[in-house]
């Protein structure tokens, strides 16, 4: 019998080798979620973090003040710590005064002699509904965490030592008694900064750069100015890593040198660019001198 022809045909074919599938491609580790709303380290405004191979522990120094030294420049003081930034803060007014149970009755404390442990302790004692509806002793316990009690700005010995301050957070860094940024929380408080910098006659002829970030004050408005504030001092921190990396930090300390002459004329632009991402924020800016 003869064969089918087609079957002779398919048996002299010669299979076609296959190849088996390309392996997938290997699976990258999950995106990095950075402190500041960001993936893969992208900050709030956009930017990538400087690839600053031995500047990544480079931190400006930072103080933050408000009337008090209760509200604003603490919850700001906290922030800043908890990002590792080197921080003081202050307060601008005569006495510490916190609401009392009427408008008339506040509670008045001094300055540098008065803890805030003392403080709780007290308000406490007097009316403890009272205090923790209004979020006083929540406030007083948050900021016995962060430093041992309210500090007044025209007080502040700049350029001597703060010995007395090691168990303060954000405390290293700031031992030397100066800083390169000062944030006040109300334009009243600005003024008062920026008059006593020029009575006090620049002794260190150290520049010094003055924001205001005008805060409401009250709990809520103090959470979202602080976001504000680290939000600014990671801006005008990234600038300043990179002036550093191109020009060194010669002279950086001592105020003068290509890298802080090329951060200072950077300010202006950095802060405005800030103030696009929180418009309900009005701020100022000055540049004065320790």
């Amino acid at each position: 019998m003869s064969s089918d022809p087609r079957l002779t045909r398919a048996g002299s074919r010669t299979a076609t080798p296959t190849h088996p599938p390309p392996p997938p491609p290997p699976v990258g580790p999950a995106p990095i979620v950075s402190s500041d709303g960001g993936v893969d380290g992208t900050r709030i405004d956009g930017s990538q973090p400087v690839d600053a191979s031995g500047q990544d522990n480079f931190k400006l120094k930072f103080c933050t003040v408000c009337a008090s030294n209760q509200n604003r420049s603490m919850e700001a003081h906290l922030r800043l710590s908890a990002a590792h930034y080197p921080v003081v803060s202050f307060g601008t007014g005569s006495l510490v005064r916190l609401p009392g149970p009427t408008i008339t009755q506040p509670n008045v404390y001094a300055f540098n002699t008065t803890s805030y442990d003392s403080m709780y302790k007290e308000l406490e004692g007097k009316d403890p509904r009272l205090y923790r509806a209004n979020g006083l002793l929540n406030m007083l316990e948050r900021n016995r965490g962060v430093k041992w009690g309210p500090e007044r700005w025209q007080d502040w010995r700049i350029g001597v030592p703060r010995l007395n301050h090691q168990q303060d957070r954000g405390s290293i860094g700031v031992e030397g008694g100066v800083v390169d940024i000062v944030i006040t929380c109300e334009e009243r408080c600005f003024d008062a900064v920026v008059d006593d910098l020029l009575n006090r006659g620049s002794p260190l002829n150290r520049p010094v750069h003055v924001f205001n970030v005008d805060i409401r004050d009250n709990h809520e408005e103090a959470l979202v100015g602080g976001k504000a504030i680290l939000d600014l001092a990671d801006s005008l921190n990234r600038a300043a890593a990179e002036e550093r990396i191109i020009h060194g930090d010669s002279g950086w300390e001592e105020g003068n040198g290509a890298s802080r002459t090329n951060f200072d004329e950077r300010v202006p632009e950095i802060l405005g660019d800030w103030q696009e991402r929180w418009p309900q924020m009005p701020a100022l800016w000055t540049l004065a001198w320790f």
